[in-house]
């Protein structure tokens, strides 16, 4: 996918408007600071997953879920709030197609994590002994 808008504009874009939301921007705050120093690389970090994840570049080496569970005060509603700010600024600068392409991408990342912090399946053998013996 070749983007209109520079990738790097689209990310600093979402982000600027995640550090002015009351609910997503407390937590960046808590983990980033609020120096542009950090941001940056915060940013850099962010526009080479996106690249990778839309590009298929290879740019980002890391693990966003482990990133994510380090985060003391993540809240599923959040994951809808930080999707509805991508959306909805994917929407105003990016051609409809993109927009959606990303929207759709940015979904099924935002459900996955949210799934796997705060949805966690029971392990089997847990599941077999809260259940009790089995019925015949």
């Amino acid at each position: 996918m070749t983007l209109e808008l520079p990738l790097r504009e689209l990310v600093c874009r979402v982000y600027g408007r995640v550090r002015q939301d009351p609910l997503l921007a407390p937590v960046f705050t808590a983990t980033l600071g609020e120096t542009d120093v950090a941001w940056t690389a915060h940013l850099d970090r962010l526009t080479d997953f996106w690249s990778s994840v839309m590009q298929g570049s290879g740019r980002y080496h890391g693990d966003p879920f482990s990133a994510h569970l380090r985060l003391p005060d993540l809240t599923p509603v959040m994951f809808d709030r930080w999707l509805d700010l991508f959306q909805a600024t994917c929407r105003e600068v990016l051609p409809p197609e993109e927009a959606a392409a990303f929207g759709t991408r940015a979904e099924r990342i935002a459900r996955s994590l949210r799934m796997g912090l705060f949805e966690r399946i029971p392990a089997r053998k847990a599941l077999y002994q809260a259940a009790g013996p089995p019925i015949d």
